[in-house]
């Protein structure tokens, strides 16, 4: 006779007793995903049914937070300029040239040619001819503002505008980057719409 319960508990386990036992092999056999630090206790039934994979224990979800407030009117930011490209800078000013020197000539041709229109040049060489006397010199002041004439020295002065303001603005900005290390550069406040 059994005195200990051994064999009770060994018969009841054959008939199919939900009892447990502790046996960590079983567990590794049956695909069960054993903690490392808890091998030593784990107890597993000795009929498992269909391997079950573990699953992780769902991470705790948190309220979404509120969101911050936002300040009263458009965000702005400030910065500073510290280095200014004269490749860029030269390539900008030469397109800002060109159009200036376009407008000029444009200009000019438009004011000579509202002024022939309303008499102005006529008007102005009879004046000129009466102030010298006809009698000495003759002097045509028409030939002297010929519409080609006129134009020929406002592309001339379109030409130097356009050298002078792209080297001019190359230089300032090589003057820009060496005075930087001085300065700190421009301070500028950017903004965004409302």
């Amino acid at each position: 006779m059994d005195t200990d319960g051994t064999a009770a508990r060994a018969g009841a386990a054959r008939a199919g007793s939900s009892a447990k036992t502790p046996v960590p092999k079983v567990a590794a056999a049956a695909g069960v995903t054993v903690p490392p630090g808890a091998a030593r206790s784990t107890t597993v039934d000795p009929h498992p049914g269909p391997a079950v994979p573990a699953q992780a224990p769902s991470p705790s979800v948190a309220p979404p937070a509120a969101p911050a407030p936002r300040p009263v009117g458009p965000r702005r930011a400030r910065l500073l300029v510290t280095r200014l490209d004269p490749w860029s800078v030269m390539k900008t000013a030469f397109m800002l040239s060109v159009s200036i020197g376009i407008v000029l000539l444009m200009s000019t041709a438009l004011l000579w040619w509202t002024l022939d229109v309303t008499g102005v040049f006529a008007a102005v060489g009879r004046t000129v001819d009466d102030v010298a006397g006809s009698g000495s010199s003759s002097f045509d002041f028409l030939s002297f503002v010929g519409f080609s004439r006129i134009m020929g020295i406002a592309l001339v002065l379109t030409a130097i505008e356009i050298v002078l303001g792209s080297a001019l603005a190359t230089l300032f900005a090589f003057l820009y980057n060496l005075s930087v290390g001085l300065t700190g550069g421009l301070e500028v406040t950017l903004s965004e719409d409302a």
